[in-house]
């Protein structure tokens, strides 16, 4: 270890300076050999020894041969200067002919290496540290275990029925046509009520493609409509932070009663949520509310702020104490991903409360397997030369920069969240406000990034190999994206493993970029899994737009002065109609039309709405959409028939 002055560490770096001395002696010997091979031609006549650095200064053949000779004379000089000029530019990248390993030299050493000092005076045999070391892992997983068990247990209602755990983005009405002809697959619409708990941070989350509400599409934002009464398609836990029923830092419980059709949704802004207005009627509501459940689920809110502390702190001490590289590097790993896969960002389940838990661990030790496969290669590859030989005088350093690094990363659903990209899509980036921006500008931050590590690798003179690796890397994903009928997805987990390698030496800044990409790779895995690079665009697309034809609707026929009042529709011949299944028309985003084409052509088909005007007063907003495989495709923009029975069409979409 190196401290102050000259250590073992230091002689080891000797030795391995020495190695990359003699490599590079070797290198130059066969450039040399190479170049002497390649000069080594009957064109060139005989000639004289000449000197690399000067090949320009004074003739490199002498020959008392015809003309002829002499300008292949010439032309083997240019030759030989090009060969030179080539051999000179490819030594400067290999590096400087005598390396310069990079190795930390810690500040104040002394200060920094007083907990390794205080634990061999305390512990000065190896089987009491290994006694200490697994009685502090067992401290830790008991520290995560009990918490998480009272928190994500089974929680039973003031009726003794089990209560249901919701995700932040569960809802009780689905998206578009999801819920079926008027919505019957959502039933019941009132005179209902469950008891739900809510996990922790739910008020920033966020649609991340557009939702229908009324003549608006709402997108980059909670979907939270109206309140107290809320539409049915509402976040429910949006909806109860947004009631004040629960509390967005730590989650809690509530109670959902469903009130069924509801008149004029107003917009509002509180605890932190701005919810949307919607003017007109929809066929399921509710309210929430607080119940003798939550005097149960005082105790048992989410724990993600108290873990977080106890973990961070659990991690902070080991890497104070140890100076074993693989130790630090593989419990840190595994206590970060099960805190990310458990506690700060678990996958997304809803269900009974006695289920969660068991699926969370399922998932969890499911995915670390794999994982520890890969981090292990990594730690082979690149970990091991950044943490290996770390003076003990750096203890605090390598605390702060490679551990907070870590936790940095694999906390980016928090410490990332406030950029504005969500996923590197070209509709997302088109659509999300400041996402090309955004995008630039960490361009920029990685272009100046693999700069200066380029600059360490060529100082070690180790340039070469690395540039070779990303070469394969690029000519990888390229190969990728010439694939037919599939699309490349650079995934976080992806990303890490990419850069990874460009941090395999021991520098301040190197330790930094690798706590973060492991912490990035711990994320991505401990949440969504080792998705695929390659995914078709189905696959990719998920909820999506599909950006396909929608009709075109003539104008409507209206009958004012009956009672009910009356509009129809008919649509405008399609020529790729034979591609579509059918027709499916949302009044009000709820679903009140649907027929296919093998029943009833396009051009036989006519829609009629009634209403009552001594009933309804309220404008009524309707969407129209084809049909393929069962399911709609994109719906055209609102067109809005207000209370005074006149008609005002979406642009762009009616005739």
């Amino acid at each position: 270890m190196i401290g102050e002055g000259r250590g073992p560490a230091q002689d080891g770096d000797r030795h391995h300076s020495d190695d990359l001395h003699r490599s590079q002696d070797d290198d130059d010997q066969n450039g040399d050999a190479e170049a002497q091979f390649l000069l080594d031609d009957e064109d060139f006549g005989t000639y004289e020894q000449y000197e690399l650095d000067d090949v320009t200064s004074q003739p490199l053949l002498t020959s008392s041969g015809p003309r002829g000779k002499k300008v292949g004379s010439r032309q083997s000089s240019a030759r030989a200067a090009r060969l030179s000029t080539q051999a000179r530019f490819i030594a400067r990248l290999r590096g400087p002919q005598q390396p310069e390993p990079n190795v930390i030299r810690p500040f104040l050493p002394s200060v920094q290496k007083r907990p390794v000092r205080w634990l061999a005076k305390v512990l000065p045999h190896a089987w009491q540290k290994t006694v200490v070391l697994v009685l502090f892992l067992a401290a830790w997983a008991f520290s995560l275990a009990v918490p998480l068990v009272n928190s994500k247990g089974t929680l039973r209602d003031a009726s003794g029925h089990v209560v249901r755990h919701l995700d932040c983005v569960d809802t009780l009405w689905r998206r578009n046509n999801e819920c079926g002809l008027d919505g019957i697959d959502c039933q019941p619409f009132s005179n209902a009520s469950f008891a739900f708990r809510c996990p922790a941070d739910c008020a920033g989350v966020r649609v991340l493609n557009p939702r229908h509400v009324g003549p608006v599409d709402v997108n980059y934002r909670p979907l939270v409509i109206g309140g107290p009464v809320y539409r049915g398609d509402s976040f429910v836990c949006g909806s109860a932070i947004h009631a004040g029923v629960i509390d967005d830092a730590s989650g809690g419980c509530g109670v959902a009663t469903l009130t069924g059709a509801y008149y004029r949704y107003f917009a509002s802004d509180q605890h932190g949520i701005e919810s949307i207005g919607f003017d007109s009627h929809f066929p399921l509501s509710f309210s929430v509310a607080q119940d003798a459940v939550r005097v149960k689920c005082g105790s048992q809110k989410d724990p993600r702020q108290l873990l977080l502390a106890v973990s961070v702190s659990f991690t902070a001490a080991l890497s104070l104490f140890t100076t074993s590289p693989s130790v630090l590097y593989f419990v840190s790993f595994v206590g970060i991903f099960a805190h990310v896969a458990l506690v700060s960002d678990p996958p997304n389940f809803s269900g009974p409360s006695d289920t969660i838990l068991p699926a969370l661990v399922s998932q969890f030790v499911g995915r670390l397997l794999p994982a520890l496969f890969c981090v292990a290669i990594m730690y082979y590859a690149c970990a091991r030369r950044a943490l290996r030989d770390l003076p003990a005088g750096a203890q605090v350093e390598k605390t702060v920069l490679w551990v907070g690094g870590f936790w940095v990363g694999a906390l980016s659903n928090h410490t990332f969240g406030w950029i504005p990209l969500s996923r590197l899509s070209a509709h997302d980036l088109a659509q999300q406000p400041g996402a090309k921006a955004a995008l630039a500008a960490i361009v920029l931050v990685v272009a100046l990034v693999v700069a200066q590590q380029a600059y360490s690798f060529w100082r070690e003179a180790r340039l070469f190999p690395h540039l070779a690796l990303y070469g394969l890397f690029v000519a990888g994903l390229l190969a990728c994206l010439a694939l037919p009928g599939l699309e490349l997805r650079i995934h976080h987990y992806i990303l890490a493993l990419i850069l990874l390698p460009g941090t395999s030496m021991q520098t301040r800044p190197s330790l930094l970029y690798q706590g973060l990409l492991l912490g990035l790779f711990a994320n991505g895995v401990a949440r969504w899994g080792f998705d695929s690079l390659l995914q078709t665009a189905a696959a990719l697309r998920g909820d999506a737009l599909w950006e396909s034809l929608v009709p075109e609707a003539v104008a409507p026929l209206i009958y004012a002065d009956d009672s009910p009042q009356r509009i129809s529709f008919k649509w405008l011949p399609v020529d790729t109609a034979a591609s579509f299944d059918g027709l499916s028309v949302l009044v009000n985003d709820v679903e009140r039309y649907r027929r296919f084409f093998a029943g009833e052509p396009l051009a036989e088909q006519i829609f009629t709405w009634t209403r009552d005007p001594a009933a309804v007063h309220t404008p009524e907003y309707f969407r129209f959409a084809y049909m393929r495989g069962g399911g709609a495709l994109d719906y055209s923009q609102a067109g809005t028939w207000f209370v005074n029975a006149t008609w005002s069409q979406g642009p762009g979409y009616y005739r």
